[in-house]
């Protein structure tokens, strides 16, 4: 995979603005919120839950024989995106903790709620493995 951050765009901070693949086998990752085991809810901030739905994210990942480096897309949802933007920098640490720093082309988008009434962040990906 190339992660693609041509010089006319805007500083590609925390994303890449492109990521080719060529070969490989493709992994869709269902979206992920903060749910433990259990299917219990966990955090009640912004950071906490994306940590746990970004840890849930790479689990379904690694499952499938995947790493965060194979990650070519995410998609981030949010209840609110101020919120998102006054802790982008924990956001981004916490990603960089779990995921290290290949970023995926990712995207950031607000919706009113999730299927979880108190969930306050979603992730999904695609991911593409070595053959």
């Amino acid at each position: 995979m190339a992660r693609i951050n041509p010089a006319g765009l805007a500083p590609a901070t925390g994303f890449s603005h492109a990521v080719t693949a060529s070969g490989g086998r493709l992994v869709f990752l269902a979206g992920q919120t903060a749910l433990d085991a259990t299917g219990a809810l966990t955090g009640t901030t912004l950071p906490e839950q994306f940590r746990r739905a970004l840890d849930n994210l790479l689990a379904a990942l690694r499952a499938c024989g995947g790493t965060p480096a194979d990650l070519a897309r995410v998609t981030v949802y949010t209840t609110d995106v101020a919120d998102y933007r006054a802790h982008a920098r924990e956001l981004g640490r916490i990603w960089r903790e779990s995921a290290g720093r290949d970023y995926p082309a990712m995207a950031v988008i607000g919706v009113v709620r999730l299927w979880d009434d108190t969930a306050l962040v979603e992730l999904d990906g695609i991911a593409v493995l070595p053959c």
